[in-house]
């Protein structure tokens, strides 16, 4: 298949066992070796690596910063990288606050383009600092701000798709046009959504944090057949991302957080209906193993030498914002009045963001697997090992 991709005019293609071996796994367990891997140097060519693999029929997985934890971005056939050469933010509109962005540009970059104009991009799972917008379309991506920013889904005007057809779609919002206007690929989802209109209507979109799948209660008429909604979150089975317009949102002035503690997970979750109606910008909640493997792994380096948590063995994080960082601490007061914790505390500026960075890296810390782990297989679920039993 190398020679296939070189001949379609790809320079960027690497069977080596090595390359195989790096892209056999992302941040999940799993691991599946490749055929080969590629990195598009603009959308043509990841046209023409599409219409090689349709010709050989060879899978494609599209890849980004390999954040995922259920290996979205591994597979058996042909892997295109985005993230060296489709990684640019190509424009921030202030006025619109859109931003037009390549597959493999990091969503920190986005925000960090938009900065300036004091907006930024709203979604930031914990893998904000490496994950790119075209994983965050694929599966929908969230993190602890989507309670304000809402899901990927949420902040995506315009997506460019290439199909598995060859065909080049302009995914966006069809209103009173209809899906029709997106043509052939546009008319058959017209049909099936017609055909279909009661279950889509109670069935689909009936929870807020609905990511990876279908969802196809965004090609309803009455939300205005948005194509582009309907493709976050397929996971790339339904085309690839060629490039994005997405939303932005302004960037609060002042945030302060708000931490409390309570004697369980079951206790934090009761108390988070008493929270919601303060409006927080962020609200996560979080147990103590993953503390402690933060503590563990990261405890002696004093860039994240940890401040003192409140009382309790699961702790809420709520960021409030505020005109000023007296306002935002002051919001931050009377949530935690509300908030029925056995303690809590509120922290701003390198602190808090200390304490966010035991959700942005004790997941994926809690995840590995332990340098001194058994090799025989099963061990994470069973005390004692076969050649002991």
């Amino acid at each position: 298949m190398a020679g296939a991709l070189r001949a379609a005019g790809l320079t960027g293609v690497d069977d080596s066992v090595r390359r195989r071996a790096e892209y056999s796994s992302d941040a999940s367990n799993y691991r599946v070796v490749p055929t080969v891997v590629a990195f598009p140097r603009h959308v043509d060519e990841a046209a023409a690596a599409l219409a090689v693999a349709r010709e050989l029929g060879v899978p494609v997985t599209c890849r980004g910063g390999g954040t995922s934890i259920a290996g979205n971005a591994v597979g058996t056939g042909l892997v295109l990288d985005f993230s060296r050469h489709l990684n640019r933010v190509l424009a921030v509109d202030p006025q619109a606050r859109t931003a037009v962005v390549e597959p493999g540009a990091i969503l920190d970059d986005i925000t960090a383009a938009a900065a300036g104009h004091g907006l930024r991009f709203g979604p930031d799972p914990s893998t904000h600092a490496r994950a790119s917008i075209g994983g965050s379309i694929g599966n929908n991506a969230c993190g602890s701000r989507a309670l304000r920013y809402g899901r990927t889904a949420d902040n995506v005007v315009s997506l460019d798709v290439l199909t598995a057809s060859g065909e080049r779609l302009a995914a966006r919002r069809f209103g009173r046009d209809g899906l029709a206007a997106a043509g052939p690929a546009g008319v058959a989802l017209d049909a099936l959504v017609a055909d279909r209109l009661s279950l889509i209507r109670t069935e689909f979109g009936r929870f807020t944090r609905q990511v990876s799948g279908y969802s196809l209660e965004h090609l309803l008429p009455e939300y205005g057949a948005d194509l582009a909604k309907f493709l976050v979150g397929t996971e790339g089975t339904l085309g690839l991302v060629a490039g994005a317009t997405v939303r932005l949102v302004a960037s609060p002035k002042a945030v302060a957080l708000a931490v409390l503690g309570y004697p369980g997970m079951p206790e934090a979750a009761d108390a988070v209906p008493g929270l919601l109606p303060h409006r927080p910008v962020a609200l996560e909640g979080m147990d103590a193993r993953l503390v402690q493997v933060f503590r563990a792994r990261r405890g002696a380096d004093p860039r994240t030498a940890m401040p003192g948590l409140p009382r309790g063995q699961a702790w809420l994080f709520a960021e409030t914002e505020g005109e000023t960082e007296a306002e935002a601490r002051a919001a931050a007061e009377r949530l935690i009045a509300d908030g029925g914790a056995l303690d809590a505390t509120v922290v701003t500026g390198a602190p808090a963001r200390v304490l966010w960075r035991i959700r942005e890296d004790g997941a994926g810390l809690g995840g590995r697997t332990p340098a001194d782990a058994p090799a025989w297989p099963g061990w994470e679920d069973a005390a004692v090992p076969p050649s002991a039993r």
